[in-house]
């Protein structure tokens, strides 16, 4: 593969095979390590994008039984350490908490490269497996991985961040786009940041769902009735966003300065739903900070609307 800039600390472990230079069309061949719904979406969306993947290791016997399954001819092995003599590239696609640890139990060899897939996590966790003339990076599939199917469909038109040795970004920018996404470097200082917005636009927008539905509870809708009426109006202010930008896309009492309608809210939540009006007086006082950045809401009427915020049981 990529030798680091700059060099790579340690000693280079000898192969004991010989790799050659990986695939026929000069492409590193690929392994994978772990079998869940990210390693199988990504090797599965990979090698029909043409790349070779060769191997797979997964301590779950199932798992290594699908991913076969799913791509015929992959070698598979219970331990992770024997994926090191099949492929160029490999791929930790382990939960957050297993990267480092898993990291520490591998010794690349001169030429290869590891690749974590966490959004959380810098390229630096993987420092431990670090090799003379090794790379490591980070590439994560902004994606919710669902499930199977779902998550591969997804893959077409999403954002895969990428950090880690610049000499390694080119060749995870080229698999990013032979799945059909759009690669994006972000800096290993920013990783934290940059998965804290993804958890608010993904299981945060699930949390708020949660919570509407418990509110519709109120007006008397069960969950799929609640998802019915108020899912459509949530996808037009995410096209509105999308369309015309978060500040102009706001709509609602905070726009209007409707006081005695947040009043009304706050007595239902508080008789209906308690458990969502954190929730609603968070979300509301961002919503009136953004009416107050449009310049539209006169300031007697954000005076009122703030007042309600800060006595919502009276």
């Amino acid at each position: 593969m990529h030798e680091t800039e700059g060099g790579a600390a340690g000693q280079a472990h000898e192969h004991p095979h010989s790799h050659g230079h990986g695939s026929a069309d000069g492409r590193p061949r690929l392994a994978f390590i772990g079998a869940g719904r990210v390693g199988s979406v990504l090797a599965v969306a990979l090698a029909r994008a043409g790349w070779e993947v060769v191997a797979v290791a997964s301590r779950d016997e199932g798992r290594r039984t699908r991913m076969g399954q799913l791509l015929p001819g992959i070698r598979a092995f219970a331990e992770p350490h024997a994926v090191l003599d099949e492929a160029e590239l490999i791929f930790l696609t382990v939960p957050d908490d297993a990267v480092a640890p898993m990291a520490a139990a591998l010794k690349l060899y001169s030429g290869q490269a590891l690749v974590h897939t966490s959004g959380a996590l810098p390229a630096a966790v993987l420092d431990p497996a670090r090799a003379a003339g090794t790379s490591l990076a980070s590439f994560h599939p902004l994606v919710a991985f669902a499930d199977f199917e779902r998550g591969l469909a997804a893959l077409h038109g999403a954002t895969v961040a990428l950090e880690g040795d610049e000499s390694l970004l080119p060749v995870l920018a080229d698999m990013a786009e032979a799945v059909g996404a759009r690669p994006v470097q972000l800096a290993s200082e920013g990783k934290a940041a940059y998965h804290a917005a993804a958890m608010l636009a993904a299981g945060g927008l699930v949390g708020l769902l949660d919570a509407i539905v418990e509110v519709a509870a109120g007006a008397g809708l069960d969950e799929p009735a609640a998802l019915s009426v108020y899912l459509p109006l949530a996808r037009q202010a995410l096209a509105n966003a999308e369309r015309l930008g978060v500040q102009a896309a706001l709509t609602g009492p905070f726009v209007r300065g409707d006081a005695a309608t947040v009043r009304s809210h706050l007595d239902a939540l508080a008789r209906h739903a308690p458990g969502a009006l954190p929730l609603y007086l968070d979300v509301a006082r961002r919503e009136l900070a953004i009416a107050e950045r449009r310049g539209e809401l006169a300031p007697e009427a954000a005076a009122k609307l703030r007042a309600a915020l800060e006595r919502p049981s009276a």
